[in-house]
């Protein structure tokens, strides 16, 4: 696995030094966009559409649209200023139940693991929340984001969940049409009950498959097998020296092809066939 932060757990006065990895990893079956014409695969240029040209990197600066057309711009540097001391700490603030957070709230999971000298302290903090059954809710800046977090165990590994902020989340009433009451037949509802207990079985996330992906993958393979496969062209390599030769070449490919070595080999041929006619004639 891939390292992709390194600092540590806090909770109190305590401090486990920790190793982050992802715990999850995107699947989704990736595909470029493609000109139907000639099969050239396409990319998306980041063009100016005042100035009519591509823009570097470093010549783009973030901008807040606070009305149409109207936008005031900040330079990197500002932005990690507003975002305060960047520290490498996921600092637990307090200690919940799992079931006290909505599902809603979860967004990415990693892995945490022990830092080369935070055995000890790791295996105190995985123990703690195993045995009180509490996960910790704590406040990181990954990549100069902050986020909220949950800190819970999984099996024998500690595990950080971030977490949206209250205010990321949609209030329910936003949704249009939701019924004001809950009116349902008494009968209908003993039945839809039944039918969920009949359906309620342990949660066994290995007999969930991606139908879709797989299905994907069975026709990548069976355009490869067929040969029904389009490849690109491969670009006009040019050494160019300067722009004079450059201009030279191009002139030189435009030039018509010479029909004087041409009309000679179609006039023998034609010959040739008067001859071979005028012989049948006279046998």
């Amino acid at each position: 696995m891939h390292t992709v932060w390194k600092g540590a757990i806090s909770f109190g006065l305590v401090h486990v030094p920790v190793k982050m990895f992802s715990a999850t990893e995107d699947k989704d079956i990736s595909m470029r966009y493609i000109h139907k014409e000639c099969t050239t695969p396409l990319n998306f240029v980041r063009k100016c559409q005042t100035c009519e040209r591509e823009v570097e990197w470093e010549e783009m600066a973030r901008g807040y649209e606070y009305e149409p057309g109207a936008f005031v711009l900040f330079e990197k540097d500002e932005l990690d200023s507003l975002n305060g001391e960047v520290t490498k700490e996921i600092k637990i603030l307090d200690f919940v139940q799992l079931t006290d957070i909505d599902p809603i709230y979860f967004q990415k999971t990693y892995y945490l693991a022990p830092n080369e000298t935070g055995a000890n302290a790791y295996n105190l903090l995985l123990e703690a929340m195993k045995q009180t059954g509490k996960i910790g809710i704590a406040k990181v800046s990954i990549r100069s984001k902050s986020s909220l977090a949950a800190i819970r165990v999984i099996e024998n590994c500690i595990v950080m969940e971030t977490i949206f902020y209250p205010d990321e989340i949609r209030s329910v009433e936003q949704v249009p049409n939701l019924p004001e009451l809950s009116n349902v037949n008494d009968k209908e509802l003993t039945m839809a009950k039944m039918l969920i207990e009949q359906l309620s079985t342990p949660f066994e996330p290995e007999k969930y498959k991606d139908d879709y992906r797989e299905a994907v993958l069975k026709a990548i393979e069976q355009k490869v097998s067929g040969k029904q496969v389009s490849i690109a062209p491969e670009p006009n390599k040019m050494n160019v020296i300067d722009l004079m030769s450059a201009l030279q070449a191009s002139l030189d490919a435009m030039k018509p092809v010479p029909e004087t070595d041409a009309a000679p080999a179609a006039k023998t041929k034609k010959t040739r066939a008067k001859g071979k006619a005028k012989e049948e004639t006279v046998s």
